[in-house]
């Protein structure tokens, strides 16, 4: 077990460095500008020129590549001393930048941003693995049954349907609807665990419906499929023969051999969305990382771009060696072949 997950380690670090390599080369080298416009993507179009050169200056937009992508690598681990041509600011590790233009440190701002984010993802992950999965065993168990058929439409409803048209659905019936259906007259805000956890979970539970409904229809979907195929292997009719209830076949062999590939599949949909789910924050307007890329994409503000995106990737490469660590605890055999 533990060679298998060193094994993962070694390769999640060398996966890492690659995600920073095309990081870094995607915003420094494809723009194609000249060292003075590469500052303003830092310090906005308002800065002067002679604050422009100084900070490229700064920043070494004027050195090789290379030493760029060492100066802000070795930056994220030490720390680093930046400035916008007027004043300087201490970064300190792991630093992921500046933004000059909100004057705080991106990390910060992630900081900030991640339980935003993960208030959201896990708790419609609770949802859509509740669901989903739940969903698609009886209809699996009971095919070709009433329930096999509308859970199929539905699934279908659930995966047509845009999460925006969904979301703004939401948001219309529960503030704006329908005496009966308007429980958030004052609108949908974020609050705080620490604040109220009451509060937290009721603001919250349109968003976590609204992003489960989508995900859940692809669980259902695939757990059903999934279920279908596994129930019709020779260990199953073994152990219907034997004289097992029905319940007992489905629910201790058919969903254990399932689990496996429900715990990979949920693993790397987890690494995604705490990445940010762009959509869902921008409509509910809370701030978490999707939203705080969205905003530095539409305001240009390059470092808060780059660091969300490494982190992001970060995200996604601890959720792929969490995935395989489970699935080493859940299948002796793959610990058996590394």
């Amino acid at each position: 077990m533990i060679r298998h997950i060193a094994h993962r380690l070694l390769g999640a670090l060398g996966v890492l460095l690659v995600v920073s390599v095309v990081t870094f080369a995607i915003f420094q080298l494809l723009p194609r500008v000249t060292k003075v416009d590469m500052a303003f993507y830092y310090t906005g179009r308002n800065t002067s020129a002679a604050q422009a050169a100084a900070v490229a200056e700064r920043f070494g937009f004027d050195q090789p590549i290379w030493t760029q992508y060492w100066t802000w690598l070795s930056g994220i681990f030490t720390g680093r001393e930046l400035g916008d041509g007027v004043s300087t600011v201490h970064c300190a590790a792991p630093c992921l930048g500046w933004s000059f233009r909100q004057n705080r440190s991106v990390t910060e701002m992630l900081v900030q941003a991640f339980p935003v984010t993960a208030s959201i993802v896990l708790g419609a992950a609770v949802l859509w693995l509740a669901g989903g999965v739940a969903t698609g065993v009886l209809a699996a168990a009971r095919r070709g049954s009433l329930f096999d058929r509308g859970s199929t439409v539905i699934s279908l409803l659930g995966v047509s349907i845009p999460e925006f048209f969904s979301g703004m659905l939401v948001i219309y019936a529960l503030t704006a609807g329908p005496g009966w259906l308007r429980w958030y007259s004052g609108g949908i805000n974020y609050v705080p665990f620490t604040d109220d956890p009451l509060r937290w979970a009721a603001n919250l539970l349109p968003v976590w419906i609204c992003l489960a409904f989508l995900i859940a229809a692809v669980y259902t979907r695939w757990t059903r499929a999934a279920m279908l195929e596994t129930m019709s292997e020779d260990f199953i009719t073994t152990a219907t023969a034997k004289g097992l209830r029905r319940r007992t076949v489905v629910g201790r062999h058919g969903l254990r051999a399932v689990v496996p590939s429900v715990v990979t599949l949920a693993g790397l949909d987890l690494g995604a969305l705490l990445g940010g789910v762009i959509i869902v924050e921008s409509l509910f307007s809370f701030p978490g990382l999707g939203r705080l890329a969205y905003d530095g994409i539409t305001t240009k503000d390059l470092p808060v771009i780059m660091g969300t995106t490494l982190f992001a990737a970060v995200l996604i490469v601890v959720a792929n060696v969490v995935v395989d660590a489970c699935y080493a605890i859940l299948d002796p055999r793959v610990r058996h072949v590394s």
